[in-house]
């Protein structure tokens, strides 16, 4: 595909370019956008290149990738909103935002000012990462454990 090499999104899956990363698997990849609508905010998307969400094979582990990272980010963020815009006409690649809203951010309520975009140092964005990235890896732990001691209960 041509516009794989013109990609963004396909560089940062290459390490071509620096990000903070929130989650990665095989298949999937979500860091915070570098031009965030509010803190917290966002991106899931497949490391193979797919110029639409639609387009992606396993779309349903996909959906769940991203459902997971959605309530990591409202447990970490102290949110209950987290607006979900699926994407994928200014980067053609396919993309999910997922945005959490706060009281008084300025954005309209269940809807984004695509032109408010917050100034959040380096420093910040790094300290969002590591806790929404921390938060998925204790779920994770915590279903292991659940399943180890369900199993264990349930071969008596």
């Amino acid at each position: 595909m041509p516009e794989k090499k013109y990609c963004i999104f396909c560089k940062l899956v290459e390490g071509k370019i620096p990000y903070y990363k929130v989650y990665e698997d095989k298949d999937f990849l979500a860091f915070l956008d570098i031009r965030p609508l509010n803190p917290g905010h966002t991106l899931v998307i497949p490391k193979k290149h797919y110029k639409w969400v639609w387009d992606v094979p396993n779309i349903d582990k996909y959906f769940k990738v991203t459902q997971k990272i959605a309530n990591a980010i409202k447990e970490i963020m102290k949110t209950e909103l987290i607006v979900s815009i699926i994407f994928g006409e200014a980067v053609q690649h396919a993309h999910v935002w997922l945005v959490p809203k706060f009281k008084g951010d300025g954005h309209p309520f269940g809807w984004l000012d695509m032109k408010n975009v917050k100034d959040i140092s380096k420093k910040e964005m790094k300290e969002i990462a590591e806790k929404i990235s921390k938060e998925l890896k204790n779920k994770k732990k915590d279903k292991k454990l659940f399943l180890k001691h369900f199993n264990h209960r349930n071969n008596y």
